[in-house]
C-alpha cells in the first residue's frame, strides 16, 4: 500500500506560480514512477507531468516549458512547479504513483487560475 498527500494548491492569478507537493508513504520501494494528473470540470483526466525513480521526466505539451517535476528521494516527496499560470489550468490535480500491480492516487488538490 502506498498512501499519497497532496497540497499547494489554491487561488493564483494569470501568470502567477504555483508548487504542488505529493509527500508518499507506505511501500514507497515499490514506486517506479510517480506523476500529476489533473480533471477540469467536464473533462478526462490527464497527465501533466511524470517522473521515473531513475530521474527521467516528461510533460504534456501544453505545460512544458512552464511546468516543471521533480522529486526529493530523502522526504519521498515529488513537486509540481507551475510558473506562467493560464485559466486554462484550471483544475483538480492529482498525485499518482505507479507500483508494478497498482496504480494509487492523491485526494486531489484544486488549482484555479482567474483574475
Amino acid at each position: 500500500q502506498v498512501q499519497l498527500v497532496e497540497s499547494g494548491g489554491g487561488l493564483v492569478q494569470p501568470g502567477g506560480s504555483l508548487r504542488l507537493s505529493c509527500a508518499a508513504s507506505g511501500s514507497i520501494f515499490s514506486i517506479r514512477t510517480m506523476g500529476w494528473y489533473r480533471q477540469a470540470p467536464g473533462k478526462q483526466r490527464e497527465l501533466v507531468a511524470a517522473i521515473t525513480s531513475g530521474g527521467s521526466t516528461n510533460a504534456a505539451d501544453a505545460v512544458k516549458g512552464r511546468f516543471t517535476i521533480s522529486r526529493d528521494n530523502a522526504k519521498n516527496t515529488v513537486y509540481l512547479q507551475m510558473n506562467s499560470l493560464k485559466p486554462e489550468d484550471t483544475a483538480v490535480y492529482y498525485c499518482n504513483a505507479n507500483t508494478t500491480t497498482y496504480d494509487y492516487w492523491g485526494q486531489g488538490t484544486q488549482v484555479t487560475v482567474s483574475s
